[in-house]
């Protein structure tokens, strides 16, 4: 493994057969119509680094009035949810409904200057039913203040467990419309649960919603695992565990809740990461004091070596496109960051500071990389962003020990974990935090996490 300063690097979770079955599928019907300054570099950079260009509105975040769908249960608790979505993102600022004027949407049609006063932009109206047999039948349109005209209205009936589900849904859909681009709300993130003494901590391998919520864990915690990955076309996860003795590829079907080998191979693997298909995989086969970095289909068929072991070139990732892959490396005494074709020919070397370099994850848009890095010009570790090409480093946030960051669906948000100095009474916690380093969020989980892997947008 990559020589990094000493820390602890826990990856432990369990054989348990426990199943997460697929949310029940959602009915939808259309009802109507359709920057802030970057973080210091780390290290000497690259030379001229612009910086990355991202659409925030951390300075003016847009105000945005979300009418109560009910007043009391399953409606107020989806009202709850879009406005919390919105709210995490940064990006808006739901107007306090205590400042609403009384029957300002006449109708079903806003009464615009009501809203206007208020400086809402955006307006949010919807209801919920019983549709009987345990269903509920959810509508919501929203309005474009300015345009003073309806910009979305969609009816849903889904099941009433799956209320949460379809506000983090109507939230993606009005990230959509304002924002521009897709939402990533209704997603949800593989992680490692840690819980127990440290001396013989358990850590189960667990998945919950992008924001913490529905947790819900696959493994028991009795063998040893790290790195789970998410598959980005399907609910299947991948990771190593230790449970035969020896490090073993497995996959987890999240929709049955099964999990099966993939294989063993070399002394040890580490970091499986899927192709943008989802049909094979890119690991870290350590043999004879090096590494190399294999590619292995799902049924644990090697379909080749992509680097010798010369060297030790660990944690893989894929550009969303596959034509590329991000790597870091040894190879030239330090360890850094290094982008070849996908078949491992055109190696480039793209980082150059003065430090160390580890973990990185191609963004889901494919305009940057964030990795791990450590330098003593820094004071420690680091996340940071750069593009594909080395340019525009940034760093976003730092701590004792910060790592394997793992972008959103739409790669405007990583997530990552964060680890205290032993004694402190803390321990590894999961955090997210902007492309542009604000809106540093805790995501809370019913204990200690570590190694977030963010997967796709549900269907």
């Amino acid at each position: 493994m990559l020589k990094l300063p000493p820390y602890s690097r826990r990856r432990l979770i369990g054989t348990g057969a426990a199943s997460l079955i697929g949310a029940p599928a959602m009915a939808q019907s259309m009802i109507g119509g359709g920057s802030a300054a970057p973080a210091a570099q780390p290290g000497a950079g690259t030379g001229a680094n612009a910086p990355i260009a991202v659409s925030g509105a951390q300075n003016a975040p847009i105000p945005i009035a979300i009418t109560p769908f009910a007043t009391q249960g399953v409606g107020a608790q989806i009202t709850q949810v879009i406005t919390d979505d919105l709210n995490h993102s940064g990006l808006f600022r739901s107007i306090d409904p205590g400042s609403f004027v009384p029957n300002s949407i006449n109708n079903g049609t806003p009464v615009w200057q009501n809203w206007t006063l208020l400086g809402a932009q955006w307006i949010v109206v919807g209801d919920v039913q019983d549709a009987g047999g345990g269903q509920l039948h959810v509508e919501f349109r929203l309005w474009n203040v300015q345009n003073q005209s309806q910009a979305q209205g969609t009816a849903y009936t889904t099941t009433q467990s799956n209320w949460r589900r379809i506000g983090h849904i109507i939230a993606d859909t009005i990230y959509q419309q304002a924002i521009g681009v897709k939402g990533y709300f209704d997603s949800r993130v593989a992680f490692i649960s840690e819980s127990g003494p440290d001396t013989s901590p358990i850590r189960r391998l667990a998945v919950m919603d992008y924001d913490g919520a529905n947790v819900q864990f696959l493994t028991d915690g009795s063998s040893m695992a790290i790195t789970p990955e998410y598959n980005p076309t399907r609910q299947q996860l991948a990771f190593v565990s230790m449970e035969s003795g020896g490090p073993r590829v497995y996959l987890f079907d999240l929709q049955n809740g099964t999990k099966r080998l993939v294989g063993a191979f070399g002394q040890q693997t580490i970091g499986p990461r899927f192709s943008p298909d989802g049909n094979s995989l890119l690991m870290s086969v350590y043999e004879d004091g090096g590494s190399a970095i294999v590619k292995v289909g799902l049924d644990g068929s090697i379909i080749g070596h992509l680097t010798d072991t010369s060297s030790i070139n660990v944690t893989p990732c894929y550009s969303p496109d596959g034509s590329q892959i991000v790597f870091n490396s040894d190879r030239d005494g330090a360890q850094q960051l290094f982008v070849m074709n996908a078949d491992g020919s055109g190696v480039k070397r793209i980082s150059f500071g003065n430090g160390s370099y580890a973990e990185p994850c191609w963004s889901p848009s494919g305009d940057m990389i964030s990795y791990t890095f450590w330098g003593s010009d820094v004071g420690g570790f680091s996340i940071g962003v750069m593009a594909p090409d080395g340019t525009g480093e940034r760093i976003l946030t730092q701590g004792y020990l910060v790592g394997n960051s793992t972008f959103c669906p739409n790669g405007r948000v990583l997530m990552f974990y964060r680890q205290t100095p032993q004694g402190s009474g803390t321990g590894d916690r999961i955090s997210s935090i902007g492309i542009d380093g604000f809106n540093e969020r805790l995501v809370p989980t019913p204990s200690y996490a570590s190694d977030p892997s963010w997967g796709p947008l549900l269907a």
